[in-house]
């Protein structure tokens, strides 16, 4: 059985589950139903159920034991870095303020030294790639899906340019942040702005081998798209 999307349906209903765990709707340390109740309310078999608990709990979300249940487990235990769950964050109606700024500090922390180090150590390669995406986030926009993923493309390829392995294997969570926190600005009545100015701005401080000069082109792309995630959630609540 099939998905919406055409995604498995384990993978539609774990992701269905997640977002009421993540957004609230489902509290830590509330039990959830048993197998044969979930199925029933989902139209599908108990092995759809099963998978979609297991994908659950490898992010940590849930907690599964004979007799006891599945738990919903503590904020605390989950993978909050698991790029599919950051996007489960932003399928309410708006996230937590106070999880958007944790992401934000995050990026202040990870991507300025990132970018320091890929002045240094990007490839030729490397460049050209960053380069593409900014054509493609120019040609497209970032309200487009070939804009936004050019932008992911963009923040992953400088990570990889560190040429520090630990760091990029933050990447994806840090592509999935670019990507769902750009998305939900699009949602808004009022345009976000545009922050290829700033992107143009960094790539130039990286291919002229400028670690100072990307750093501070970082701090400030990074400000400026926390500055407008925080205005749209406003927005959104207003």
């Amino acid at each position: 059985m099939a998905g919406k999307r055409g995604r498995p349906a384990h993978r539609e209903l774990a992701q269905r589950m997640g977002v009421e765990i993540v957004t609230g709707a489902r509290e830590p340390g509330s039990t959830l139903p048993g197998e044969i109740e979930l199925a029933e309310r989902a139209g599908v078999s108990r092995s759809v159920i099963r998978e979609a608990l297991r994908m659950l709990s490898a992010k940590g979300l849930v907690d599964s034991k004979p007799k006891a249940g599945t738990r919903v487990r503590e904020r605390h235990d989950w993978n909050l870095l698991d790029p599919e769950l950051l996007g489960w964050m932003f399928e309410g109606p708006q996230p937590s303020l106070k999880f958007v700024r944790s992401l934000f500090q995050l990026r202040l922390i990870v991507e300025p030294a990132a970018a320091e180090l890929a002045a240094v150590n990007r490839t030729t390669r490397q460049l050209s790639r960053m380069g593409h995406s900014l054509e493609e986030m120019g040609a497209h926009g970032l309200g487009s899906d070939v804009g936004r993923a050019a932008d992911q493309s963009f923040h992953a390829v400088l990570l990889e340019a560190t040429d520090n392995e630990l760091l990029v294997s933050l990447s994806a969570s840090i592509a999935a942040a670019v990507r769902w926190t750009t998305l939900f600005k699009y949602r808004g009545t009022k345009p976000p702005r545009d922050p290829l100015p700033e992107h143009r701005v960094l790539f130039e401080a990286i291919a002229n081998s400028d670690p100072t000069a990307a750093r501070e082109a970082t701090l400030t792309l990074v400000r400026q798209a926390q500055a407008d995630t925080e205005m749209a959630i406003e927005e959104a609540r207003g």
